[in-house]
């Protein structure tokens, strides 16, 4: 009996201690790798969250840089002729002309579209008209009219001759105007 107890008293602190190893190792060392691999994946969605809140704060930012670019646009594009095509531009340009100079007492003689230039990522337009306006003065108003306008227009030419020298009123305008309209 005493060789089984001795066996025993050997076998038991034994499985004990291989009972206490496989409850590490299956035990506690799995929810040891359990708890990091949570930890870690806590982690990733915190730095993600970060990114993604950072990314919104940039979203903002950049939407009122695209709105104030927008109004930068649409004041440049105030400045430039409306148009499709340079040929609906020019057609506009004449029509501004025109009303311009029949609104200060001038009748349009003729008018002309010359050919478009190009000016970097813009088109500039250039018509010529001919015009007999009543005084100097209604020339005068014409011109600042046509300098101060907005769309810009620029006045390339100008060719201003008496009518009759005997009767020096009426005054034979020859007149080129140039605008710019987008690149088209």
């Amino acid at each position: 009996m005493r060789k089984n107890s001795r066996l025993l008293a050997v076998a038991i602190p034994v499985m004990i201690l291989l009972l206490g190893a496989v409850a590490y190792e299956y035990g506690y060392v799995k929810i040891r790798a359990e708890l990091l691999d949570r930890e870690n994946t806590a982690a990733v969605k915190a730095k993600t969250l970060e990114k993604t809140m950072a990314l919104l704060a940039a979203k903002l930012g950049l939407e009122k840089k695209s709105a104030a670019l927008a109004e930068t646009r649409k004041a440049a594009r105030a400045k430039m002729i409306e148009g499709e095509t340079p040929a609906i531009a020019a057609a506009a340009l004449q029509g501004i002309i025109k009303a311009m100079i029949a609104s200060r007492g001038g009748v349009i003689s003729s008018d002309r579209v010359d050919k478009t230039e190009d000016a970097g990522k813009f088109k500039m337009i250039t018509v010529t008209i001919d015009a007999v306006l009543p005084d100097t003065r209604a020339l005068a108003d014409a011109l600042y009219a046509v300098e101060t306008q907005t769309p810009y227009l620029i006045v390339r030419e100008l060719d201003v001759r008496i009518r009759n020298f005997r009767e020096p009123r009426d005054l034979m305008v020859k007149l080129k105007v140039s605008g710019l309209t987008g690149g088209l």
